[in-house]
């Protein structure tokens, strides 16, 4: 039985699907939700240490842009914090014990990583629906998830692209 539901998500429009599901799932089951959020160095914005590292020719300067991008780190990583905490608040306030956590890094690996150390029965995640030369270039983490987990994946199917832009061309055609 699924007891411990890792919930794997990014900030895209698919999101409150793959919550929903998730919660869904543990109400069926009486297990315990964790959202899982991973900022990832492929992000916007992204803050790279390696970019902070003191000049010789311009330390001032330097020391200011350090100074901001900080604080721009901190708010940025305050705000993915605030995002998670609502939707653990939200699942709580329909019955289902829930935490959250915020990780740094691929997110790929971290997801298996985390799956394991907390000892998940399931990952949710969404699939966003990209297929070959897409996803071979994009690459998919729902993917490697599902080849690399330590436990059972359960994908959220989002809509297909090019379903949603034949839909979107087809609207705007009937709009006309």
């Amino acid at each position: 039985m699924f007891t411990k539901i890792l919930v794997s998500i990014d900030h895209s429009d698919m999101t409150q699907h793959v919550v929903d599901e998730a919660v869904s799932l543990a109400k069926a089951t009486g297990g315990s939700l964790m959202f899982l959020h991973i900022i990832s160095p492929l992000d916007e914005p992204y803050f790279d240490s390696l970019f902070m590292q003191p000049t010789v020719l311009y330390t001032e300067l330097h020391s200011e842009a350090h100074k901001k991008n900080l604080s721009d780190w901190e708010k940025y990583k305050q705000d993915k914090e605030n995002w998670l905490r609502s939707l653990c608040e939200s699942a709580t306030s329909s019955g289902v014990k829930t935490e959250f956590t915020l990780n740094i890094g691929n997110p790929t690996s971290r997801i298996c990583d985390i799956a394991s150390a907390w000892d998940a029965s399931v990952i949710v995640i969404g699939r966003r629906g990209r297929r070959g030369f897409t996803e071979l270039l994009l690459g998919s983490v729902s993917n490697y998830v599902i080849h690399h987990a330590p436990c059972s994946v359960l994908t959220v199917q989002g809509t297909n692209i090019s379903t949603t832009e034949a839909s979107q061309n087809q609207q705007a055609e009937t709009s006309n």
